[in-house]
């Protein structure tokens, strides 16, 4: 496919409302005012997310036979966070203002914003800074009273730690190996904020590849180049996508090098992904607290030792906020018309293919048409208004491909199929559409 230069960079308050208004993500319970930090994907939202995340199974467990795959529960024994040291030390400084009584993290003052609540000053009153435990507690229990405190998951990679031994041993798996997830968390954000950026419920996609200490570095920067490539497959611009090596201060407790994968958001440079050398930290606090011996045969050494783990941790959420920024665009046109053009690459775009009947008296052929594609692709049949404004409304939530059905059809079976981002034209067999789809709506390997 052909893909024009962005002619007009986007906005947040552009993706936003386009989000809203044609189905992609919206604020939950948006009609009782929101949830500050949760929202809803809608029709297109939830296809583009789903493309994402069977792109990334499939990359990372379906064409590998050194990676197994798992679902976890979302609640977990509360040791298990006493072990990873979310209990105790998963906390952000947090303050208040006494005036407007807004909610900041302290080490995040410079977005604050002014006051709009003193007189004489738009300055924050703020407390001193506390700490504030981001997990967010539950009960499990049939009365309050004899009620278990336990967490919602803060990361999917603890639950991968604890299914370690159990899926080693069914998968007769040996080191290295590792273990991947896609799944759902929960953090108790002080301040929510940048849309679907920071959120306190939000879907990660965790890599733990379990190998020996002495080719740690080696795996390392292996699934950073797979994980960049990955990024670049998906179509997001190689311009606005760099990796960034955590400085010293930077390290969590848990973690020898990291480095982080970031994209030029509208608010600035930020990451979404994260690759991580976690040492042997994880199997060893769950040793200790489970009383569980975690460990593994060395088949070189034949001694007992404990993997070392590398991490990939990316964002769902975020990533599918990086696939709308990138993807956005407005295009002038001849004549000073523009368009609004959602420029996915085709494997990630909500609807594959719009099947477009010139006229209703042709709905019979264009259904079944439709009807046919529908079994591979996701369509949409719209009949409605002038062919050009039908081509605009497909291009502003990204669709591919437009296959426009004529009159000619009914006599040389053939068929046009518009391609969104050049707007060129090709008339093509009926025969031969499903084909020609599915060629150009292959990731590359």
């Amino acid at each position: 496919m052909s893909s024009s230069p962005r002619q007009h960079p986007v906005t947040m308050e552009k993706l936003v409302s386009l989000c809203a208004r044609r189905g992609f993500i919206f604020p939950s319970s948006e009609i009782y005012g929101g949830i500050n930090g949760f929202y809803d994907y809608g029709p297109l939202g939830v296809e583009l997310k789903n493309n994402l995340k069977t792109l990334w199974w499939r990359r990372m467990v379906r064409e590998r036979d050194d990676v197994e795959g798992i679902d976890s529960a979302i609640i977990a024994h509360p040791r298990l966070w006493e072990a990873s040291g979310h209990t105790d030390h998963f906390t952000d400084p947090m303050v208040d203002c006494r005036a407007c009584k807004k909610r900041f993290r302290a080490d995040q003052l410079d977005d604050a914003g002014k006051c709009d609540a003193r007189d004489g000053s738009s300055e924050h009153d703020l407390t001193e800074p506390r700490n504030f435990n981001m997990m967010m507690q539950t009960q499990i229990g049939a009365s309050e009273e004899d009620a278990t405190v336990a967490y919602l998951r803060a990361e999917t990679c603890g639950p991968i730690f604890t299914a370690f031994k159990r899926v080693r041993e069914a998968s007769r798996q040996k080191i290295p190996f590792g273990i991947a997830q896609i799944g759902k968390a929960f953090r108790n954000e002080i301040n929510p904020r940048n849309f679907t950026y920071r959120t306190r419920e939000f879907e990660q996609a965790e890599l733990e590849f379990f190998c020996r200490a002495e080719e740690a570095d080696k795996w390392f920067e292996y699934w950073l180049d797979e994980r960049m490539r990955f990024q670049r497959d998906i179509g997001i611009d190689p311009a606005k996508l760099r990796s960034r090596p955590h400085d010293a201060e930077e390290l969590s407790h848990y973690c020898l090098r990291g480095e982080d994968i970031e994209y030029e958001f509208p608010f600035g440079w930020q990451e979404f992904e994260g690759i991580h050398h976690r040492g042997t930290w994880d199997l060893s606090r769950h040793s200790e607290f489970s009383g569980k011996d975690l460990s593994v045969t060395d088949e070189e050494t034949r001694e007992r030792t404990l993997p070392t783990v590398i991490e990939t941790s990316g964002g769902m959420d975020r990533t599918c906020l990086v696939l709308l920024v990138d993807a956005y665009d407005e295009e002038e046109l001849e004549g000073g018309e523009t368009r609004t053009v959602m420029r996915f690459h085709p494997a990630l775009a909500p609807v594959k293919v719009a099947v477009l009947p010139l006229s209703k008296k042709l709905r019979e052929p264009a259904r079944a048409l439709e009807a046919g594609l529908r079994r591979r692709f996701n369509t949409f049949y719209d009949e409605s208004g002038n062919i050009g404004r039908r081509y605009r409304r497909q291009d502003e939530v990204g669709t591919p491909f437009c296959i426009t059905v004529d009159f000619d059809t009914l006599e040389d079976r053939q068929v046009t199929v518009r391609e969104r981002d050049g707007m060129s034209q090709d008339r093509i067999p009926i025969d031969a559409v499903e084909a020609v789809l599915a060629e150009r709506l292959e990731l590359p390997r």
